[in-house]
Parts: structure tokens; C-alpha cells; sequence
């Protein structure tokens, strides 16, 4: 079946949603990644509502979870405008540029004022690439789900 571009843009977010936790959870258990954004989000979350007391780190991890999927949904759904405006970019380019900005806007500019982050020049070089990295592969997939989705290669 064939979906409407912005459906499948969030719909591709919601998957890319849940390929991005699970990867920042098997880097951190396996060592491979640092203290990830997801844990960030999780303190944050804390700190501003004492959660973890009430219902503790399992239950704050669920709520940002859910915030989690929300952004990607909404974030995804982004995709086509981007996608109308250059055409002529493959979805995995037009990921990896979308990805980028995010990013740029969203952890370099904005989680470091509201307190989330630290700010990428105090996390140094290797967070600041693992945390733009997870910001591409979660546009990259989210472009590509969204293309096969709207793709009449399932017709």
C-alpha cells in the first residue's frame, strides 16, 4: 500500500525513533558510546521534575521514550517540505543534510540553554560526533523508510 508523503515521513520517524533508542542503548551497554542523549534527556527530565522518586528511572526512561517518538514523528514529518524543496537530493542526502541541521539547531543551539546538554564544546569532540551522528542516522532513516513507504515499488 501506498502512503501519503507526510504519513510516511512520520511514520518512517516513529521507526527511525526506535532504531536510534536501540542503538544508543546497545552503544552505552556495550561500551562503545558514551553517556548518550537519551540518558541526558532522562536527567534532564529529573532534575525538573523529580521523577525518578515518584516513578523512578525505569518510568522517567518510558517518558522520554514517548517524547522521543514524539520528536521523530514530528521532526519526520518535516521531511517533505524538504524533499519538495530539492528534488533532486537522494533521500539519504536529503537525511544526512536534514540530520546535520537538527543538530546544529537542536543540540548545539537549544538543549544547552534549556540545560539537557552541556554544550557540545564541553562534551568534546567524541560526544559531539556520536550525538550528531545519531541525529543523521535518525533522518537518514527516517528519509529512506519514508520513500519506500511512498514508493510504488510495492504496488
Amino acid at each position: 500500500m501506498k502512503m501519503k508523503p507526510y504519513q510516511a515521513a512520520i511514520a518512517g520517524g516513529l521507526v527511525a525513533g526506535l532504531v536510534t533508542t536501540a542503538v544508543m542503548v546497545a552503544g552505552r551497554k556495550t561500551g562503545l558510546r558514551t553517556k548518550t542523549l537519551d540518558r541526558d534527556a532522562v536527567d534532564w527530565i529529573d532534575d525538573l521534575t523529580g521523577s525518578r522518586k515518584v516513578i523512578g528511572d525505569a518510568g522517567t526512561s518510558v517518558v522520554e521514550f514517548a517524547n522521543h517518538l514524539g520528536a521523530s514523528a514530528v521532526f519526520g514529518a518535516v521531511l517533505p517540505v524538504i524533499r519538495q524543496a530539492v528534488p533532486s537530493l537522494s533521500p539519504a542526502m536529503a537525511g544526512v543534510l536534514y540530520g546535520t541541521a537538527l543538530y546544529a539547531v537542536n543540540i548545539a543551539g537549544i538543549a544547552p540553554v534549556l540545560g539537557i546538554t552541556e554544550g557540545e564544546i564541553e562534551a568534546g569532540p567524541r560526544k559531539a560526533t556520536e550525538r550528531w551522528a545519531i541525529h543523521v542516522l535518525q533522518t537518514v532513516i527516517t528519509a529512506v523508510v519514508a520513500e519506500r513507504f511512498t514508493s510504488n515499488a510495492a504496488d
